[in-house]
């Protein structure tokens, strides 16, 4: 989700497809993905042009066009009466949505890279955890941290402040949710916006657990993040108090986050 280090200044996203040729189409992705280029860099264009550039065959085009549609990424209208060449119904030319443009790879990450680091060059180590810090109670403002509470008691208060801690973090991008396991619970954030900012600067996670401490007044524990290459990261809650000034851990338990859905539905009309 951004540039390393060593990429900085490069201009077009790495492994954009060009257009200058007939593009190898290998998986249903990357045929998606040379499409979605092309209304880029040169729609409004027909299904024909479409296929004829990648070498698909129109049902193809048409069929991924329908889906881009369905995901409001991609739009169709009808070709002015001037561009028509021939007779017959004008065609149907395509192109990008705001949200369609949007999906696609900015350099943000690498912006927030450099700016860290430029931080990191003023202010020191402590700067940046200052800011991390700062960034996840942010996220989290406004939310009251849980009652005190003893061993065994009060866990549905427990419960309660993490789902709402999920719902503060999916509200910033981090599609979390929260699921009993054992005699705890876990938050599992499915999406990192700030992953590949956060494999150079660990303090963005480090500060999200400091967060999840103080208002659980409990320990919890970091079982995976995307960070590291996981599949989510997932931190578990115990529902039996543990205090923080310990230095005991909750029992590990395996990280199951629940597989994230979509349903989409509909189809633009031809």
């Amino acid at each position: 989700m951004g540039l390393r280090r060593g990429d900085e200044g490069a201009g077009r996203k790495a492994g954009a497809w060009s257009v200058s040729a007939p593009a190898t189409v290998g998986t249903e992705g990357h045929t998606r993905a040379a499409i979605v280029q092309l209304l880029l860099e040169e729609g409004p264009i027909t299904a024909t042009a479409i296929g004829s550039k990648l070498g698909l065959a129109p049902a193809g085009v048409r069929r991924h066009l329908d889906a881009l549609i369905d995901t409001g990424q991609a739009r169709a209208s009808r070709s002015a009466p001037w561009q028509q060449k021939g007779r017959g119904r004008p065609a149907k030319q395509y192109q990008l949505t705001a949200a369609g443009r949007g999906t696609l790879g900015h350099a943000y990450d690498d912006l927030a890279g450099a700016a860290i680091r430029q931080l990191g060059e003023i202010g020191g180590e402590k700067a940046i955890t200052e800011f991390a810090r700062k960034r996840a109670r942010t996220i989290v403002a406004g939310i009251e941290p849980v009652r005190q509470h003893t061993a065994g008691e009060n866990t549905a208060d427990t419960e309660a402040k993490a789902e709402e801690i999920a719902e503060a973090f999916t509200e910033a991008g981090f599609a979390a949710t929260t699921r009993k396991v054992g005699t705890g619970v876990q938050i599992c954030q499915h999406h990192c916006p700030v992953s590949h900012v956060a494999e150079e600067f660990p303090q963005l996670c480090a500060a999200e657990l400091e967060a999840f401490r103080e208002l659980l007044g409990t320990h919890v524990q970091r079982l995976a993040t995307i960070a590291n290459g996981d599949c989510a990261c997932t931190t578990h809650v115990p529902l039996l108090s543990v205090p923080i000034a310990q230095n005991n851990t909750s029992t590990q338990t395996a990280a199951q986050p629940a597989a994230v859905r979509t349903n989409d539905s509909g189809r633009s009309a031809e």
